[in-house]
This record gives C-alpha cells, sequence and structure tokens, in this order.
C-alpha cells in the first residue's frame, strides 16, 4: 500500500487534505491522525470490513474492542440504546476531551467494533485535527492507537510512520500530543460507573461528578487467559518496548540503590541496561543508558513522555529497561497502569 503522509496545523486546517483523508474514511480506507491523548488509526466504524482492516494493519486481537471517536454529541445517539443522565453529566463536564464512555451499543455498531459486546466505548477528542476529520468523514470514528498491537503508543507523527507506513492509506501529522496516555475509559453501562482504564481524567475529578464512580480492581492486576475486556488495554500486554521492562517499587532511595544495583550485574553480563529515571534521580546513576521522564512534581508531564521514552530505548538498542514507580494517585495510577502492562507486572519490591 502507497501510504501518504501530510502535516497539519491543529490551528490553522488545510480543509483539502482533510477532505481527501474524509473520502478515504468512507470509501473503508484508513488513516492514522492525531489525538490529545495519542495517535489514533481511523476507519469508518459503522463498516465491518473497514474495521477489520484495523486489526490486520495492527495485528490486533479480534477480542480487543475499539473505542468510537465522534465530533458532537448529537453523533452519538444512533450508536447507542440510551444515554443515562451520569453519562450526560461526565460529557457535560469533560468532553472534548480525553474520556471514553462505554454505553450499551445499537444494532448500527458491528460486532467487529465491540469485539462481539453489547456495549461500545465512544469519545469526543479535543484535537481539532481529529474532529474535523470526524465530522468531514460524516461517520464515527473507530480507532484504536496507531500503532503494531502491543507496542508503546505513539505521541508524535514520526512513530505512527515508523510503525504503519506502507500499511495504511494516510497518515495525518500534527503536534505532538498533550496527554500521552490512552482516554479514561469509565462504564455507564452500569451504576456506580466503573473506571476500566485509567487516563488524564483522573478518579478525583471524575468523583466531582459523582462520589460512587471506583476503578475496576483488574485495572492494576495481570488478567488471567480467560478475562474478555470490556475496554481497550485491559487484557493483553500492552505499551512494550522490545527490551523487557523491570519495575522497582518502594522508598525512592531504596528504589535507586536497587536500581544501581541490578544495572551492575546486567553490566558484568555485557547487557545494555536502560534506566527509566526523573530528573530528581538521573544524577545518583551511572551505569546503562539513563533517561529522565521530567520531575516527579509534574506527573502530567511524566504521562506525556513515558510512550516516547519507552521508543527511545528501543532506539539506543538496550538490551533490557529498569524503571521506576510512581505514586498511584492522580494521574498516577494511569502512568503505572500503562508501565505494569509494559512490564507484563514484573515488579521488584523494595
Amino acid at each position: 500500500m502507497n501510504t501518504k503522509v501530510v502535516m497539519l496545523d491543529e490551528h490553522n486546517l488545510d480543509k483539502s487534505a482533510l477532505i481527501e483523508c474524509g473520502r478515504v474514511i468512507r470509501g473503508g480506507g484508513l488513516v492514522a491522525f492525531p489525538t490529545e491523548t495519542v495517535y489514533g488509526l481511523g476507519a469508518n466504524a459503522l463498516d465491518s470490513e473497514a474495521v477489520k482492516k484495523i486489526f490486520k494493519a495492527k495485528g490486533r486481537p479480534q477480542d480487543n474492542p475499539l473505542i468510537v471517536h465522534v465530533w458532537n454529541t448529537e453523533s452519538i445517539k444512533p450508536l447507542v440504546k440510551e444515554i443515562p443522565q451520569i453519562a450526560c453529566k461526565l460529557m457535560n463536564k469533560f468532553w472534548p476531551g480525553p474520556m471514553t464512555i462505554i454505553l450499551l451499543k445499537s444494532d448500527l455498531i458491528p460486532d467487529e467494533t465491540s469485539a462481539g459486546l453489547n456495549s461500545v466505548g465512544i469519545r469526543m477528542p479535543s484535537n481539532l485535527i481529529a474532529r474535523e476529520l470526524i465530522k468531514i468523514s460524516e461517520v464515527p470514528i473507530a480507532a484504536p492507537s496507531a500503532n503494531i498491537s502491543g507496542r508503546p503508543s505513539p505521541t508524535d507523527v514520526e512513530r505512527c510512520v515508523e510503525d504503519l507506513m506502507g500499511k495504511v492509506d494516510y497518515i495525518i501529522g500534527g503536534d505532538k500530543c498533550d496527554v500521552g496516555v490512552e482516554s479514561t475509559v469509565i462504564d455507564c453501562s452500569v451504576y456506580p460507573p466503573c473506571v476500566l482504564r485509567p487516563g488524564g481524567i483522573t478518579l478525583e475529578m471524575l468523583r466531582e461528578v459523582d462520589d460512587k464512580i471506583y476503578i475496576d480492581p483488574a485495572v492494576m492486576k495481570k488478567p488471567d487467559k480467560d478475562f474478555k475486556p470490556k475496554a481497550p488495554g485491559m487484557k493483553y500486554r500492552h505499551y512494550a518496548p522490545k527490551a523487557p521492562v523491570k519495575i522497582v517499587q518502594g522508598e525512592l532511595n531504596k528504589t535507586v540503590e536497587k536500581i544501581k544495583e541490578i544495572a551492575e550485574e546486567y553490566d558484568r553480563e555485557n547487557k545494555i541496561v536502560g534506566i527509566m529515571a526523573t530528573d530528581e534521580t538521573i544524577n545518583y546513576y551511572g551505569k546503562g543508558v539513563i533517561l529522565s521522564l521530567g520531575s516527579r512534581e509534574n506527573l502530567d508531564k511524566i504521562a506525556q513522555n513515558l510512550f516516547e521514552t519507552l521508543r527511545s530505548f528501543d532506539d539506543k538498542k538496550v538490551d533490557v529497561i529498569l524503571s521506576e514507580a510512581f505514586n498511584e494517585e492522580g494521574i498516577g495510577i494511569a502512568i503505572m497502569n500503562r508501565l505494569k502492562k509494559s512490564a507484563g507486572f514484573d515488579i521488584i519490591n523494595v
């Protein structure tokens, strides 16, 4: 496939390029595009054959449901059986933005999009390129992250090209993604609503709308093989670089000492070690390829940098990656969710 790459400015949109990409979507093709969370790989959510192409291009398991993207709230009504009052409240507060709401689907949504579930995740991105593409396409767009399945999600266009060149019709480039981790997924087909994937909209923020909202305990645990995911990222190893990731968790000073100890052991075995540090700790390490995610005082920035840092270790061809852990509060829950998935829950407690 001859993939075309086009760069767009979110604040000065070239509508002609988006009109062409909208035609491709309506015709059953694939278009990668930026959102505020990560880059997405889009197809017509109502076209089962187009949706199948997403799974093929990514190498994605068929039982991993897709998120449907809309450009306004009116677009949702034909796609679902009902919109509960709590879902309306959440939409009014957090849309457009990095939040996906799971609702009972209508017959318009094919089983390929929902992975055979009777529900579907829907979100309205805040990125103007994404919303304008959906509007011009005149159909809702199913879009997982625009990467090979299991790899760290792309937060800039270069990584989309790296993974998808020759596999999709168009790749639209824009600015680096603001949030850096995928959307918060909240199930509103039940009450109280349940968070199935943490993201930029934190539990604390959601509880400002309804204090009964909670996080599914399965989110931070390793699922068993028979687990049927209701949201993307719940079942399979995700966000993983080529090198194995190990998380060291405990008091920060003990964490640093343990990582140094492990790094020295790998160094004696002539292995290249990647250390995922922070601004506060980077100068304490000696052995290995050492990259900082940012300051522990700014977890939003750490979330934004997480996937790109994991991919940077691939560029440097490290044999193993050692990562510090983060407090599981606020967006730190999302950071640790992605880290644990990338590590296959390989955690060293100190």
